[in-house]
């Protein structure tokens, strides 16, 4: 079994502060590295687990198995954007703490069939939502059909892929790299990662060499592409704010800047009281604030965590209290 490291995971169990009969949601369940720790604190209070990925699921209940807390956590395979339906299909009140870790699992990283990874030849798919896996009737199941990386690549418009590598991926050579897949698509069909590659590859060839793999950006930007990763992330927060009982704490983990901005402002926005235009000197919205933020600068992980974990490094957590 992939092992996937839970990112943060002193800090997060510190802020959430799990009490013995409390209830908690991981939004991002992975290997169920939070959610376990999570449990493990609790009584008769319970963590709801969502994971978009059956496989996912599939090894967090082998480990919660393993460690005795299968009456503790409940399983449901859905879109976090999804969250207060799900809440409400599992009367699972009240709610105390809600956790959303948007890094990718190391599992599916490592999965060649996914095509998330530049390091390895594969199919490029990059949905999350896999097929539906149920074998108690403790794990609830709903899939979502969506476009593949490859569809993108071989059917989206030039000016569109240029967009997405440069909005969500932040590439410098976005137009350049468009220009390419257009041209490469003419001839052949781009299937696999080590095709998606070699057409970055091409671009970045005499110019300068980047600080990270020159096809980082690109893929990353496929991927949010592919599973509409911050317009699902919109969708969640107001959920988890409304859903959240009175003191409870919203805790995320976001990897890179588009994801931290969309939570920052957010949060931001939630803790203030008017939020009208500066240009009208009367406040019309009646805006009241509705969370108190925790950490004004988001908690990074320390160097021994990096060292030991080094897909980390990225990782900034925020988080909020509700009031």
């Amino acid at each position: 079994m992939i092992y996937h490291e839970p990112v943060l995971l002193k800090e997060v169990i510190k802020y959430l502060d799990p009490k013995p009969n409390q209830n908690f949601i991981d939004c991002t369940l992975g290997n169920g590295g939070h959610a376990i720790a999570l449990a493990i604190k609790l009584e008769t209070g319970k963590v709801l687990g969502i994971d978009l990925d059956s496989e996912i699921i599939k090894l967090a209940a082998e480990r919660i198995e393993e460690q005795g807390l299968v009456d503790k956590v409940i399983l449901v395979q859905d879109n976090f954007k999804n969250l207060k339906k799900i809440v409400e299909e599992n009367k699972f009140y009240p709610i105390n703490g809600i956790l959303v870790d948007l890094g990718i699992s190391s599992y599916e990283l490592q999965d060649q069939e996914r095509g998330f990874s530049f390091l390895l030849e594969g199919p490029l798919n990059m949905r999350y939502a896999h097929e539906s896996y149920s074998n108690e009737s403790r794990i609830d199941t709903r899939i979502e059909d969506g476009i593949t990386a490859a569809e993108i690549l071989n059917q989206w418009p030039e000016k569109e892929l240029e967009r997405i590598f440069r909005e969500y991926g932040e590439e410098r050579y976005s137009k350049q790299i468009a220009e390419e897949i257009i041209k490469t698509r003419e001839r052949e069909e781009i299937k696999t990662t080590v095709d998606l590659v070699k057409i970055i590859e091409r671009v970045y060839r005499g110019k300068p060499k980047p600080k990270i793999h020159f096809a980082t950006k690109v893929f990353q930007a496929l991927r949010i592409a592919v599973n509409d990763e911050l317009n699902n992330l919109k969708q969640l927060l107001p959920q988890a704010i409304e859903i959240l009982d009175k003191g409870g704490k919203l805790t995320v983990i976001s990897f890179h800047s588009l994801e931290d901005r969309i939570v920052k402002d957010f949060f931001k926005q939630e803790a203030r009281g008017c939020i009208c235009p500066v240009e009208i000197p009367v406040c019309r919205c009646n805006h009241k604030p509705i969370i108190k933020i925790i950490n004004k600068k988001p908690i990074i992980p320390t160097l021994a965590e990096i060292q030991k974990n080094p897909r980390s490094r990225s990782a900034k957590l925020r988080v909020i209290e509700k009031i």
